[in-house]
């Protein structure tokens, strides 16, 4: 990846309250090196509850994806991460930040890695179990404007699980305010 003058796109700073562990870099991230810059940066940003600095601020927020580079593009989306990427370098920069209060599994590829055995057989399922995986974890679905379809089948989504996404992330934001 480095051969087409990318460098790895993530951030982790010790002062980490949030950490956001998604797929992998969109070609609009990679190309910019500011994760998350799109449109489902963008819905991300709303589903948390979160100021656009706030977001982007490492004291509060810290990105890794399963892959550190926009992986390409397959016949319907992007390709997935590399194999084993994940398990060489989350550790030690989990590691580096100790203070991580909540972990946000956005998508699949982040929920079969950290969540025991995957948990459960879909991903609908563990978000809509996202209670049972409290109080560390937070699995959610992709914020891409592609999963309209996903969101309009799952109405609960919006009336049940941003509501306590948006209180998890207001309590970790405000550990961080209360040590400034």
């Amino acid at each position: 990846m480095r051969e087409k003058g990318w460098e790895p796109l993530y951030t982790a700073s010790a002062d980490a309250r949030i950490a956001v562990i998604g797929q992998a870099p969109g070609i609009k991230a990679q190309t910019s090196g500011i994760p998350w810059d799109d449109a489902s940066g963008r819905k991300l940003i709303e589903w948390l509850g979160v100021t656009e600095e706030q977001f982007r601020s490492p004291t509060l927020f810290a990105f890794l994806g399963m892959d550190f580079y926009y992986p390409g593009r397959g016949r319907s989306g992007d390709l997935p991460p590399r194999k084993g990427f994940a398990a060489t370098w989350h550790p030690p920069l989990l590691a580096l930040m100790p203070r991580i209060e909540l972990v946000l599994l956005i998508g699949r590829y982040a929920q079969l890695h950290y969540l025991p055995s995957g948990r459960h057989r879909t991903l609908t399922d563990n978000v809509r179990d996202h209670r049972n995986f409290a109080p560390h974890w937070f699995p959610l679905v992709h914020p891409s404007p592609l999963n309209f379809r996903w969101q309009a089948r799952n109405p609960w989504f919006v009336t049940d699980v941003l509501p306590e996404l948006k209180a998890r992330v207001r309590t970790a934001v405000g550990h961080a305010a209360a040590e400034e």
